[in-house]
């Protein structure tokens, strides 16, 4: 009796085993073979269960969250449901361990507190933990938390990841933080229930270059020669999604030469995106450039099934009221300033919350909206403000001619 594997039924790469059953030794790498076959399924199998366990688990908590949450509402008294949440965890831990405790109860409620909504949670819940929840929960603001919880589902980042986001303020560095409430939550409802990334969710502003290590003195080819060397976390600093097609595209119009510095492909937006570096401040001819290129990407390189393509303009600085007279956003054209050097966390948050309101009173102003008296008076100290330093100025030194590589 011999014993085989059927045809189309093996695994690729698996000898076949050919030995009678009871006669015979198999050998070292047959018997191998099989061992990484079943160590795979048995690792599989774990996941899963793993995965599983993780979400039952963090369904739980929140149906408990909830429960004590509907108990203490009841009793319409703080002093009453802090009394209750204290004596019930010290029941639980005494029975279940430490795992539902006082404290853990707490976080329980508070999960329950911040997301009420079970749809959510449940659509939540196939991509993110426990401990994805516990870095949300702290979040004070509704839409940034909603921001993270739906990015995070939608590109799939681990704990570490999405810790990173927030602690980078990925949230305020978007285009889509400089925009009004109400547009926010559109956004994010079609992020949730269709899953589309728009340019407003996946464009930044300023990038977190440090990692290029540049000296004080570079030019704009050392700047790209750099982003290059560390493709990989540009790559990540941009976003999930982005693909590196191609350095110094050239396009050809009336027999003269351009260069694109940079070319990427965004898998879920399915467009193409250009970037062009500018290591001095932003001035306004280099979004005509910038729409030149993107108008011959368009008819060149854009596939039936992509959208039209987009363009970043990553510039040391800009004046963000230049920018907004321009209408770039409507031309495809995203600017955004990059910082070699990280300024502390409180000036990096004062600066971009300074920048969302701005831009937040602008729109609505623009829009024909009613803005209160708070927002007019920070736009009137914004305007009235003096400029402060960006921390390392940038000497410019050998600018290349836009129509050489």
């Amino acid at each position: 009796m011999m014993m085989s594997r059927k045809k189309g039924g093996s695994t690729a790469g698996t000898p076949v085993l050919s030995r009678e059953l009871f006669g015979g030794a198999p050998s070292d790498q047959e018997v191998s073979m099989l061992v990484q076959d079943l160590s795979s399924m048995i690792e599989d199998a774990r996941q899963q269960v793993a995965v599983t366990a993780n979400a039952m688990l963090t369904k739980l908590y929140w149906q408990m969250g909830r429960r004590v949450l509907t108990e203490v509402t009841g009793g319409q008294r703080a002093e009453y449901g802090g009394q209750i949440v204290s004596a019930v965890g010290r029941q639980l831990e005494t029975r279940y361990g430490r795992g539902f405790g006082e404290k853990n109860l707490r976080r329980m409620v508070q999960f329950a507190t911040v997301f009420p909504d079970p749809q959510i949670v449940a659509a939540l819940l196939r991509q993110l933990g426990w401990t994805h929840f516990t870095l949300l929960i702290p979040l004070n603001d509704p839409l940034k938390r909603e921001f993270y919880a739906e990015m995070c589902r939608v590109e799939r980042w681990s704990t570490r990841e999405l810790r990173q986001k927030i602690d980078s303020m990925l949230f305020e560095r978007t285009a889509l933080s400089k925009k009004p409430e109400e547009l926010i939550r559109d956004e994010l409802a079609s992020l949730r229930e269709k899953g589309e990334l728009t340019p407003a969710l996946v464009f930044q502003d300023p990038y977190m270059l440090d990692f290029l290590e540049l000296s004080d003195t570079y030019s704009e080819r050392d700047l790209e020669s750099a982003i290059l060397r560390e493709i990989e976390r540009f790559l990540l600093e941009l976003g999930v999604g982005f693909a590196f097609v191609e350095r110094q595209k050239r396009l050809t119009l009336d027999g003269d030469d351009y260069y694109l510095d940079l070319l990427f492909f965004h898998r879920r937006m399915q467009r193409l995106v250009a970037i062009e570096l500018k290591i001095g401040d932003f001035k306004p001819s280099d979004s005509g450039q910038m729409e030149l290129y993107l108008r011959w990407l368009d008819r060149h390189e854009r596939q039936p099934a992509e959208q039209a393509p987009l363009g970043i303009i990553l510039c040391a600085g800009k004046k963000r009221e230049t920018v907004e007279y321009l209408d770039l956003d409507a031309r495809g054209i995203h600017v955004a300033e990059y910082l070699t050097e990280l300024p502390p966390r409180e000036v990096l948050q004062e600066r971009l919350h300074r920048a969302i309101e701005s831009a937040r009173a602008r729109l609505e102003i623009r829009t024909g909206g009613d803005v209160g008296v708070a927002s007019s008076r920070r736009v009137a100290t914004i305007r009235g403000s003096k400029r402060k330093p960006r921390g390392r100025e940038v000497i410019v030194r050998g600018v290349r001619p836009r129509r050489s590589p």
